[in-house]
């Protein structure tokens, strides 16, 4: 802030020159404009951070300087000095678009704040700006990758679905992209500048999933100490995913069907009843119309959250995507870990595409990303570079007796680790979806990760 330049504009000299003095103490580097057409010329010769200006001033007004200044450069805060006796001024000036306004005769403590504070916004706002600017590369519609035919058709429906208010099932397997595609959705809505709020609801204990959509009260149960505001609540103006939606119990299906019905729902434990204008957008791996048909997902739910639903492909069904998704993978983990982007090989791209990815993109990525770390920088990854080459999947056989040395319970034990690990890979790091996957129930290979000391850092996901 000591360096920011300052344009002065005051036609009382004896103004202009204790501002010069005081901002310049501070380390300001301070221009004096006397009058408004002056200040409109040093403006368009060089570029400042902060106009400071009188409002009355012989001819043009600082309140005309203001609006032409505000036109011209909508970046740069302007604050006002008005006499005392004249705050009409001062309020016609913050409709202006002036930053902050200061009355005469003018304490230098009290401007020093009042500039500081203005520049300091107008940094946040920059700060603002640039985050969501990498927001929308990361998460915007360019960003998807593929131009196989039946991805082709998906961007058309996001597209057209996006700036609507209905609610999004996405429905399709583990690894493909639906959030990203949530994501896309948002961003290219009406609500972009309202939260993008994500909860997995595989991932929370059915005792504490309601409380994590709709918040609770405090002294709602043991360890409430505080209110705690909801996932509807924070994403109240924006857009909702529910990740892993055929995952929530009975109950809880019945509080989520009201409140996408009316928009209103009660904390945990509370009697007031909350409102909340969200967008939803519902995720999962499960053919939800199947478990409707078994009786374990309300029909009435399901109904209510198809209003739009869109399928998303596995990878085996969109392999002329495998390069482009290889190419983008190989050149951010490159970027990421400051490296050259090592080559591929070409019969390693042929038996990506050949292989059927039962992890879908995730397992892709997971294993470009760990190729680009074990190759020598801007060198060439070969079938010897590639740890899970795809091939082993159809590969011969091999011995099945452990090393000498290891007994049969500790190599079965390393077995059992190795494929709840390649589950877990597979689901995401969702419990639920892995223990479907190996036929156990979610507390058996909960007990399985606890006795083989699995931890997170075992199980790369994102």
């Amino acid at each position: 802030m000591s360096s920011a330049r300052i344009l002065v504009v005051d036609d009382d000299k004896a103004v202009r020159s204790m501002l010069q003095v005081n901002l310049g103490k501070r380390g300001m580097h301070v221009t004096l404009a006397e009058q408004p057409e002056q200040a409109l010329r040093l403006l368009r010769a060089e570029p400042y951070d902060l106009l400071l200006t009188d409002v009355r001033m012989p001819g043009s007004t600082g309140l005309e300087l203001l609006e032409r200044a505000r036109a011209a450069w909508p970046d740069m805060p302007a604050v006002v000095m008005t006499g005392y006796g004249s705050v009409e001024d001062a309020v016609k000036a913050m409709k202006a678009g002036a930053a902050d306004y200061i009355i005469k005769p003018i304490a230098r403590d009290e401007l020093l704040v009042v500039i500081e504070r203005s520049l300091e916004q107008k940094a946040l706002r920059a700060e603002v700006l640039l985050l969501r600017r990498e927001v929308d590369e990361r998460y915007g519609f360019d960003n998807l990758i593929g131009t196989s035919p039946v991805m082709v058709e998906l961007y058309e429906q996001i597209a057209a679905v996006a700036d609507s208010t209905a609610t999004v099932l996405l429905q399709g397997p583990t690894g493909t992209g639906k959030e990203l595609l949530a994501h896309a959705l948002h961003y290219r809505s009406r609500r972009a500048n309202g939260p993008f709020v994500r909860i997995n609801c595989a991932a929370i204990p059915e005792s504490l999933l309601e409380s994590e959509l709709f918040g609770h009260e405090r002294g709602a149960f043991t360890g409430a100490v505080r209110q705690h505001r909801g996932k509807f609540e924070q994403a109240d103006g924006g857009t909702l995913l529910l990740d892993e939606i055929g995952e929530i119990n009975a109950y809880t299906q019945v509080k989520l069907l009201r409140v996408l019905e009316s928009g209103e729902f009660q904390r945990v434990g509370g009697a007031s009843t909350v409102q909340s204008d969200v967008r939803v957008v519902a995720a999962t791996n499960k053919d939800l119309r199947r478990e409707v048909e078994e009786g374990r997902f309300r029909e009435d739910l399901f109904y209510r959250l198809h209003v739009v639903s869109l399928r998303v492909p596995p990878l085996r069904e969109r392999r002329e995507d495998i390069p482009l998704l290889v190419d983008h993978f190989l050149r951010k983990y490159a970027e990421k870990n400051h490296r050259a982007q090592p080559r591929l090989h070409p019969h390693v791209l042929e038996r990506l595409i050949a292989y059927d990815w039962p992890g879908n993109v995730r397992q892709l990525e997971h294993l470009i990303e760990r190729a680009v770390i074990l190759t020598r920088d801007g060198g060439e990854i070969t079938e010897l570079a590639l740890p899970e080459d795809p091939r082993a999947a159809t590969a011969g056989p091999r011995s099945v007796l452990p090393p000498l040395g290891t007994t049969l319970q500790d190599a079965l034990a390393e077995y059992e680790r190795e494929v709840i690990v390649a589950a877990l890979k597979e689901a995401g790091g969702v419990q639920a979806a892995a223990a479907r996957r190996l036929g156990l129930s979610r507390s058996n290979l909960n007990y399985r990760i606890n006795r083989l000391g699995i931890q997170v850092k075992d199980v790369v996901y994102e």
